[in-house]
């Protein structure tokens, strides 16, 4: 256990309602039924209400017609909320100053009692702390292109090292460096995963041309990978990477086009830190005319829906364990 779950385990032995589980999502837990978890910020930080409100629940609609249920995590009043229902959500989609919060930021909006949108790293936090082995999001965060000379590392990466989590993922976010998040993942002991599929996906593409460490085509398999992994000691997260469809998907060559002019403007604008991934993503839609905001719905909700079946093989490898042990 990493000195930052220890920390956070202490806080809720001294407060138990620090960790706040919906009604659905705790039963969901205590009879082991499967359940994924859900980051929410980009619910105020994405598209305009209520686009922004109507794909959150597309994407929770996407699970429960999976067989899972969703546990959407956000930090509220002191709080951690596992599991948002319409309210809380159309609350959180309707107020755009709600800031979005890593694990740095955890601690600080809590002790302030402010509102928060978790990111993947915050997310998984929390999705460990309340024992949900399973978290959906479309892309990852990554090492960048220019971390030679900014050392800029998603905290994502970090968080990957401390969660006992699979991360069911459409690659990493098309910004980053592929081989080199590749590469870092290696180096911390992370598998990552192809679901029948052979390349790294490359978020809003098919395909980043590089290959992923290891290929299964059968969700129980891959369940029964990281029950393994966890089982002989490993405290890590495990990547199931799985690529948008072919036909949602923009063709890598217009994203690297897009990407090229939007770095430009970047440097020219003095835009860096954790300002550079919404900025990019934004330059990225508006050169390919939105069309990168119908292959981010499409993702997003592709990736929903493998979590959620996987989450229930997770669940069936799990018990299966856990009878064996009695």
């Amino acid at each position: 256990m990493t000195a930052v779950t220890t920390a956070l385990h202490r806080a809720l032995a001294a407060d138990p309602d620090l960790l706040v589980l919906d009604e659905e999502v705790s039963e969901a837990l205590h009879e082991g039924r499967p359940v994924v978890a859900l980051e929410s910020s980009a619910i105020p930080q994405g598209p305009a209400f209520p686009a922004n409100l109507d794909l959150a629940l597309d994407i929770d609609a996407a699970v429960r017609a999976s067989g899972s249920v969703p546990a959407r995590i956000a930090l509220l009043g002191g709080k951690i909320l596992v599991g948002m229902d319409k309210d809380r959500l159309e609350q959180f989609a309707t107020d755009t100053s709600i800031p979005k919060v890593s694990t740095r930021g955890v601690g600080l909006t809590l002790a302030g009692g402010g509102a928060g949108g978790t990111t993947v790293s915050s997310s998984l936090l929390a999705a460990d702390l309340a024992g949900i082995p399973v978290f959906a999001v479309a892309g990852i965060g990554g090492v960048h292109r220019d971390a030679p000379q900014s050392f800029d590392i998603s905290a994502d990466l970090v968080q990957f090292t401390r969660s006992r989590t699979a991360v069911v993922c459409a690659g990493a976010k098309s910004m980053l460096h592929p081989a080199w998040t590749l590469e870092w993942l290696e180096t911390a002991g992370i598998p990552v995963i192809g679901y029948r599929c052979d390349d790294f996906p490359a978020y809003l593409s098919v395909s980043t041309g590089v290959r992923n460490p290891h290929r299964i085509d059968d969700l129980r398999e891959i369940a029964a990978v990281a029950a393994t992994h966890w089982q002989v000691g490993n405290d890590t997260s495990l990547l199931v990477t799985h690529p948008i469809s072919e036909a949602d998907g923009i063709p890598t060559a217009d994203i690297e086009a897009a990407l090229a002019d939007a770095t430009a403007l970047a440097e020219a604008a003095g835009v860096s830190g954790p300002a550079i991934t919404p900025y990019l993503l934004k330059a990225i839609a508006e050169a390919t005319e939105g069309r990168t905001s119908a292959a981010n719905r499409a993702v997003l909700l592709s990736t929903a829906t493998l979590a959620g079946e996987f989450a229930v093989q997770m669940s069936l490898e799990l018990a299966e364990r856990a009878g064996e042990s009695r």
